[in-house]
């Protein structure tokens, strides 16, 4: 238990730094910023592995499944990428919700700090009982497989045609609307203004509520991914939340970028697909953790590299017409 409320301590020590200190005015976060940001929070993530390796060669935390200090530091990084990947989506629905509310970028970050605390909640919440079913019910390994299957055959087939996100026809804005008036006028960092005796939620706040309710649903898919890696608590909490935390300077590296990584999507659907199969042949066969670690990174590094090919064989195109 000492090791958890460490833990989180040490997560609420970051933000309280992050939001007092390192942005305690409003400010428009540069790409060089953000980039900094970015590489700071994947090498701490990269460095805990190293606290997970000593971690589980003592008797400071609970080792359910009896995993040695190598496997559990590959479990978490493992882990770490399968949700890092998975955040992509999230960065452009997380654009899309900042752009139909006209969030000026120099709030944004004050948005995303209190989302980030609320995905923490409720993350542990959803892996809390998702371990719990899992050690219960061993057939919930089959629901989980299949959900990602068809997550990944949903993202594949989806057509183009498709209707795009629109946050302010989503449930979740009607739903604020009939609770508590809502005002189109910003005022500052506030979240409520006081107009006429009457409180109403600034754009800011609805922002804010919308991007909680699209963390929660996508994580019905990273938290049945990451439990086919293991289903130690820990491991699954604390890669879930590096993740996240990195998950905002990563979204003012990338929001700008994002059309050059287009086909990063067929990276994640490769990734859901392999993470499906594996829970759904878990009772059968079980992967080797440096394959299930293999595919994830070479699947990363692919659609990274080929996005970016893409993107420039189009950019020499334009330029020659």
């Amino acid at each position: 238990m000492i090791v958890w409320i460490l833990f989180f301590i040490a997560i609420f020590i970051f933000l309280a730094l992050d939001l007092g200190v390192f942005n305690k005015n409003p400010h428009i976060i540069s790409s060089k910023e953000a980039g900094i940001w970015t590489a700071i929070w994947v090498t701490l993530s990269a460095m805990f592995s190293g606290v997970i390796y000593w971690l589980y060669g003592t008797d400071y935390i609970a080792n359910p499944d009896g995993l040695t200090q190598s496997l559990a530091a590959v479990k978490y990084i493992t882990g770490y990428l399968i949700e890092l990947s998975l955040s992509v989506d999230n960065i452009f629905v997380i654009a899309v919700i900042f752009a139909s509310f006209k969030i000026p970028p120099q709030y944004q970050h004050r948005v995303l700090f209190w989302g980030i605390l609320g995905a923490v909640f409720f993350r542990g919440l959803m892996i809390y009982f998702g371990v719990i079913l899992i050690n219960k019910f061993s057939w919930m390994t089959y629901i989980f497989g299949l959900f990602l299957l068809f997550t990944a055959a949903k993202m594949l087939f989806k057509g183009d045609d498709e209707e795009a996100f629109n946050p302010k026809k989503s449930f979740i804005y009607k739903l604020i609307g009939k609770v508590i008036p809502i005002t189109t006028q910003m005022d500052g960092e506030h979240f409520f203004v006081k107009r006429k005796h009457i409180t109403a939620a600034t754009p800011l706040f609805v922002a804010l509520l919308v991007i909680e309710v699209m963390d929660m649903l996508f994580a019905l898919d990273s938290v049945p991914a990451i439990l086919a890696i293991t289903s130690d608590p820990f491991l699954v909490f604390s890669s879930n939340i590096f993740a996240i935390l990195g998950l905002r300077s990563m979204y003012f590296f990338l929001a700008n970028m994002l059309e050059k990584f287009s086909y990063l999507e067929y990276s994640l659907i490769v990734i859901l697909t392999f993470v499906g199969v594996k829970m759904f042949i878990v009772h059968f066969y079980k992967f080797p953790e440096w394959v299930s670690l293999s595919v994830i990174a070479v699947s990363l590094a692919a659609g990274i590299f080929y996005s970016l090919y893409r993107d420039k064989q189009n950019h020499k195109k334009k330029h020659i017409s």
